[in-house]
């Protein structure tokens, strides 16, 4: 057994000096040939590098909105087929003081926030910055949501409560109005109203920067923005998260009810208001991520296909070529295994070959994309890249070995 096991071993890496020296004896046609590899393996690689970074980013801004957090709203985050959008449009707002009911009734809630938004300029001596997303809530927002903070502090109850001209401003924004100096303490205008930056919240940096972006965001108080903004007419975001333990859909329930009550909506009525949560977000990207999928996996299936016929196409040639050493071979002892294994190996390593060059490409684009948006290229998809090559070399390599492997010693020593 021991011996077998050394003779195969033998024959393997025999096999492997021959494939290398037939390789490296056509270097112009390995490369020609390694090129349908390098373009299919780069696509697939790229494609995967892409859909990878797509999805870290969609899993993070749900991480953000919190997967134990349901959101009080006017409007659904998704409407399917057939939705009756002026239903929506007609339903009253959501107002501030459902908070406050919540935090009373609610038993299956730990902490509850309304949130208010709008877009407005903001200036510090002669710099400016539009639009910015001014985000106000109370001082309980903190326990609802994450909030990181680098320098400084986050606006307490009695900010709230006596609508001081406090804020708590992004990283971006703090780079851009005092890219010289400290902001905290300094006082900046937004639309005009003199605040005291007292906070700087801590860079997150998560996809691409925008003005939805939280390093790109300021909070204040939800007192303070009712007396300069105003908040009649406009409908509210109230943010719940679930006690400590207890199911989503069993806070959700509860807050159904308290909700219905609260807005008188009558037993047979539906709901006048929407509690949307991130789940319903994931579900609706589902058939989106299904799709990409779907057609990436076709076009990188298409470029790996012409690239394994481009092999099988060489190795043919490469067979034909070296008819005589195949019967001289065979002449001298050597069996159908060893022939089939050595253009097996030289198949196998034209391919990965191929693999390397396309994952140093892709790599090259990874980084490329990731100066505009979020790429993500992990080692599995590296392996998997190279495991796609093997089996390339193996399928596309197996015709043309087997026609080695089985040829008439005598008729291929008489080949000219």
């Amino acid at each position: 057994m021991l011996q077998r096991f050394r003779l195969t071993l033998q024959e393997s890496w025999e096999a492997l000096q021959s494939a290398i020296r037939a390789i490296a004896s056509h270097k112009m046609r390995s490369v020609l040939t390694t090129l349908g590899i390098v373009i299919g393996i780069t696509s697939v690689t790229s494609m995967a590098t892409v859909i990878n970074g797509i999805e870290r980013n969609f899993e993070e801004s749900l991480a953000e909105l919190g997967t134990d957090v349901l959101y009080i709203e006017k409007w659904p985050w998704v409407m399917g087929p057939g939705s009756k959008w002026w239903e929506y449009m007609n339903r009253p707002p959501i107002e501030a003081s459902l908070a406050e009911t919540i935090d009373q009734r609610a038993r299956l809630i730990a902490a509850v926030a309304p949130v208010a938004m709008t877009n407005r300029p903001v200036s510090y001596r002669s710099s400016t910055v539009a639009p910015v997303r001014i985000q106000a809530s109370t001082s309980d927002y903190p326990q609802v949501h994450s909030v990181d903070i680098s320098l400084g502090r986050y606006f307490s109850d009695l900010d709230d409560r006596t609508a001081r001209r406090v804020a708590v401003i992004g990283a971006t924004i703090d780079e851009r109005l005092f890219p010289n100096e400290t902001s905290l303490g300094k006082h900046i205008r937004i639309a005009g109203h003199r605040f005291q930056v007292i906070g700087v919240l801590a860079r997150r940096g998560s996809g691409a920067e925008g003005e939805g972006s939280v390093d790109q965001q300021i909070m204040i108080p939800i007192s303070t923005y009712e007396m300069l903004f105003g908040l009649r007419g406009q409908s509210l975001s109230i943010h719940a998260r679930a006690a400590e333990g207890i199911p989503i859909q069993a806070a959700k329930d509860e807050l159904t009810g308290i909700l219905r009550v609260a807005r008188k909506v009558d037993a047979f009525d539906d709901n006048n208001f929407e509690i949307n949560e991130h789940e319903s977000l994931r579900a609706e990207m589902a058939p989106i991520k299904t799709a990409i999928y779907g057609i990436g996996l076709f076009l990188t299936a298409l470029a790996l296909l012409v690239g394994g016929i481009g092999v099988m196409n060489i190795m043919f040639v490469s067979v034909k070529e070296r008819t005589r050493e195949i019967g001289l071979r065979k002449a001298v002892g050597a069996k159908r295994r060893s022939i089939l294994g050595q253009f097996l190996i030289e198949a196998i390593i034209v391919c990965l070959i191929g693999g390397i060059l396309g994952v140093v490409f892709a790599g090259g684009l990874a980084a490329l994309i990731n100066l505009v948006f979020t790429a993500y290229l992990p080692m599995e998809t590296i392996l998997l890249a190279f495991i796609i090559c093997v089996m390339i070399g193996v399928t596309f390599g197996l015709a043309p070995a087997w026609t080695a492997a089985k040829s008439d010693p005598i008729e291929s020593l008489r080949y000219e």
